[in-house]
């Protein structure tokens, strides 16, 4: 709770980066090299989905792998979609930043010669993520973070809420979608523990907020993943691309109204796992993929929806009794299960898809620019084309670190071209009061996700995408309604935000009619036969 200040507060900085992923925390380190970074975080910036990231970082470090490989494997999980050239750049430029990760103290696993150990996962052709037991992303963000607070140029702020990107339209000046020069001049951002309100300039801002998996009832995403960054992109008037390709992560522990839900890595089943089926625990990956039990995980998260729904439960059954050394290589998964009664090397764990990343999202060019003036994406947040329709697993992580670096070298090259706009006004609170109903805000919140969860979801059709957009256009107005008259709150932002990143994900995948990568629907099973490319809002 905090009180209603109408103070008028700014700051100005070379660079402004919104998000403490892998993303925002890796640009800041590079941007630093070339002026001031002010790094916004809405919770403590160690709360991240980087922080829940379990299997890895993939790259070619094995004289049995290749490029060759690497791009084939992602290619293929694509499924058509992918932009080849970035793919091709990103898998080669991997081994020098992951080496640099190595640099600043990031430790992987190595056997007994002091040699790289490299697991496979679902949709990968040989052994090449590296992996830091099941708690690799921890271990990345751990590092890094400790970088940033000791750089003497990046400032990291905590507990501040980037509401909106500050453009053309807060000068007085109609923008629309087909505005030339739409121009990032820095953003309004709430401090929560006291009210206020700054304005934050910037020459350079950069996006690196993650993704929206709490749109969605059963999410492996943390509660700060509420797609903030898509959300204020689009009020920008940005380019938006392929929102309808979220990936379900097949394979989390099965526990009813558990948020954010508890992952079981992919590493698992590339260590011998096996998905059962929940009445005679068969094996069942077979049947539909002769890549098993390692296809890429569209094919595998259908799969499991399609047998529970088949056994009438919700959920199967992931037998991984076999796999050896389970409480040493999965130390973190172990104790969990344990603590909720579940031994893994004798018991098999119930598991069900649940949302876990966001393929489309701001679409950007080859080193991060978007298609507003001075403002990059960069994450999760981003559509890059690496990941194409279908993320292959552990290349998340990858896309990140590459293409941070990239956008703060790009940005670098222009930054002193770039000066304030000291004419920006403050955000007005005039005419609002802080609002006394939250109830109305947890409710909606609800309703969205359960209706994403049950029209839009792994499997979709045109009835149940129209009866979603209805319905999102209704919870948009009465939140729309509410927010004309209330003081900004995290809150309130939070679901504006969710129902905008809903809105895109319904809007694309009505614009695609075919099935392809992480999109399937009952109308259109089949690939279109003239390719879309993108599906752009």
């Amino acid at each position: 709770m905090y009180f209603v200040i109408f103070a008028k507060v700014r700051w100005r900085t070379d660079y402004l980066v919104i998000g403490s992923g892998v993303a925002g925390l890796y640009l800041a380190l590079k941007a630093a090299e070339y002026g001031e970074v002010l790094l916004l975080t809405k919770d403590k910036a160690s709360e991240s989905n980087t922080a829940y990231a379990q299997g890895g970082i993939a790259g070619v470090f094995s004289s049995q792998d290749s490029f060759e490989a690497h791009i084939r494997d992602t290619l293929v999980a694509g499924d058509g979609l992918c932009r080849e050239k970035v793919v091709r750049e990103v898998i080669r430029e991997a081994p020098a930043v992951i080496r640099d990760l190595m640099e600043y103290g990031v430790q992987f696993d190595r056997d007994e010669r002091g040699e790289l150990l490299l697991a496979r996962e679902g949709g990968h052709s040989h052994p090449r993520i590296l992996h830091n037991r099941d708690a690799t992303g921890a271990e990345i963000s751990r590092v890094l973070l400790e970088a940033v607070r000791n750089h003497p140029r990046i400032h990291l702020w905590e507990g501040f809420f980037a509401l909106d990107l500050i453009t053309q339209h807060h000068l007085g000046i109609y923008v629309n979608r087909g505005y030339p020069g739409i121009t990032c001049y820095g953003v309004y951002a709430l401090e929560e523990a006291t009210g206020v309100i700054w304005t934050l300039l910037a020459r350079v801002t950069v996006l690196a907020s993650g993704g929206a998996g709490q749109v969605y009832p059963v999410t492996t995403n943390p509660p700060t993943a509420t797609g903030d960054g898509i959300a204020m992109a689009l009020r920008a008037k940005a380019r938006i691309a392929n929102m309808e390709f979220y990936q379900f992560h097949p394979t989390a522990l099965y526990e009813p109204d558990k948020r954010p839900a508890f992952l079981l890595t992919e590493a698992l089943r590339g260590a011998g796992a096996t998905l059962v089926d929940p009445i005679h625990h068969r094996p069942f990956m077979h049947k539909y993929d002769p890549r098993g039990d390692l296809a890429p995980r569209d094919i595998v998260a259908r799969a499991i929806d399609t047998e529970s729904k088949i056994a009438g439960t919700p959920f199967v059954y992931l037998d991984a009794r076999s796999v050896p050394n389970f409480p040493e290589r999965f130390p973190t998964i172990y104790e969990y299960c344990k603590s909720k009664g579940l031994d893994p090397t004798e018991t098999l764990l119930p598991v069900a898809p649940a949302a876990h990343y966001m393929v489309g999202g701001i679409d950007t060019d080859e080193v991060g620019r978007t298609s507003i003036h001075r403002l990059y994406a960069v994450g999760e947040v981003s559509y890059t084309g690496l990941h194409g329709s279908n993320r292959l697993a552990s290349n998340s992580l990858l896309e990140a670190l590459v293409f941070a670096e990239r956008a703060a070298r790009d940005s670098a090259l222009v930054l002193k071209d770039y000066s304030w706009q000291e004419d920006v006004p403050d955000w007005d609170p005039r005419g609002t009061r802080h609002p006394e109903e939250m109830v109305l805000i947890s409710h909606n919140l609800q309703e969205l996700r359960n209706l994403m969860g049950n029209y839009v979801g792994i499997v979709r059709s045109n009835f149940r995408l129209e009866r979603a957009r209805r319905r999102i256009a209704l919870l948009y107005d009465e939140t729309e309604a509410f927010y004309a008259h209330t003081y900004p709150s995290r809150a309130l932002f939070e679901l504006r935000n969710l129902i905008a990143v809903a809105y895109l994900i319904v809007k694309c995948a009505s614009i695609r009619k075919e099935s392809r990568g992480l999109h399937y629907t009952l109308d259109y099973p089949q690939k279109h036969p003239k390719l879309i490319v993108d599906t752009l809002v």
